[in-house]
């Protein structure tokens, strides 16, 4: 059995509601190289090794059988419930009046809960691509993004909210022009957003926007996810655990350049969501938190490592008369009030 790490060790963060949450979760996306049994086995490990935080979705294809063994975990007293910070998301063809509750209800009942603790909008447009398609592959039916459709979605996953379906509402993959336009129109304002965030792909000014307006950045590829789809992997994308700042520091450590990057999240003050189906890394991906900080001297080394390398470049979103998938980033073109 792993060995256990005392969650209550585990340094928190504190959401704009005054709640405390862990400062590094466990993601659950792997469908492209791992079964949904070996996924949820490493979430049943991830349990009892101390593990409090974990971020699901439903295009994921395996929230049933996370949720078998969430069940199993509550039935067994390994946690309570109330101890468990669970997040899913609402995929881009469930957007809109109906299918975002509806979207709910189903990861609700796959998951086995009352309730998930965050509820996103994993990406801000519609758009929608076949499960395993690969990177060349277009939907006709594509569009830019549309503040206004956006909001239609959002004002549903306020009415989740307002039912006590879901304890927090947050975006993902946003930019600074498309938080400009939606913010000053969100009732509810968003607790948490996903965004990509490792040493080479640090995003300081999206960043730094979000913590200004009191929002927890969630990290997703905090370690450069080496285990990313095929499509998603180009030739110039740079490997964060070999870029010689990460190296030099993880030597200093005597540690795996991995760790380096997800210490440097936790204490930059971003949660990184780490995944790994094997008991050794996510055993290690929580104990980082808890032992050997890096010092300040190092932290402000690793701000060198910055490549600014997006590795989600999303181009399978694209729509008839995109450039190229830096429109997806609002790097070109505008805006569609």
């Amino acid at each position: 059995m792993a060995e256990w790490i005392n969650p209550n060790l585990v340094p928190k963060r504190t959401l704009y509601t005054g709640e405390e949450i862990p400062c590094l979760g466990m993601g659950t996306f792997g469908s492209d190289r791992y079964t949904p049994g070996q996924i949820s086995g490493a979430v049943a490990g991830a349990l009892r090794c101390g593990y409090r935080m974990f971020d699901c979705a439903a295009v994921y294809g395996n929230e049933d059988q996370i949720g078998a063994v969430f069940a199993q975990a509550f039935a067994q007293g390994v946690v309570k419930r109330e101890e468990l910070f669970i997040t899913s998301k609402v995929w881009n063809d469930m957007h809109g009046r109906g299918d975002v509750l509806l979207s709910c209800a189903r990861t609700l009942r796959d998951l086995r809960l009352d309730y998930v603790d965050a509820f996103f909008v994993h990406w801000p447009f519609p758009n929608y691509h076949a499960p395993g398609c690969d990177g060349d592959s277009r939907n006709p039916d594509s569009k830019p993004f549309s503040a206004e459709e956006f909001m239609a979605t959002w004002r549903q996953m306020e009415r989740l909210h307002d039912m006590g379906l879901v304890r927090h509402i947050g975006m993902s993959s946003m930019t600074i022009p498309k938080l400009e336009a939606v913010l000053p129109l969100c009732r509810i304002k968003p607790t948490v957003i996903e965004m990509e965030l490792h040493p080479c792909f640090q995003q300081p000014e999206l960043y730094d926007y979000m913590v200004a307006h009191g929002i927890q950045p969630i990290g997703f590829c905090p370690i450069g996810s080496p285990a990313r789809p095929d499509r998603d992997t180009m030739p110039d994308d740079i490997a964060d655990t070999q870029v010689p700042e990460v190296v030099a520091v993880a030597r200093a450590h005597g540690v795996h350049p991995a760790v380096i990057c997800l210490k440097w999240a936790v204490q930059r003050g971003q949660i990184p969501i780490p995944f790994s189906v094997h008991e050794n890394e996510y055993v290690s991906n929580l104990q980082c938190t808890t032992t050997d900080p890096l010092a300040e001297d190092e932290m402000v080394t690793l701000t060198t490592a910055d490549r600014n390398c997006r590795l989600i470049k999303g181009q399978v979103f694209l729509w008839a008369g995109a450039a190229d998938w830096h429109d997806l980033w609002d790097e070109e073109g505008t805006i569609t009030k």
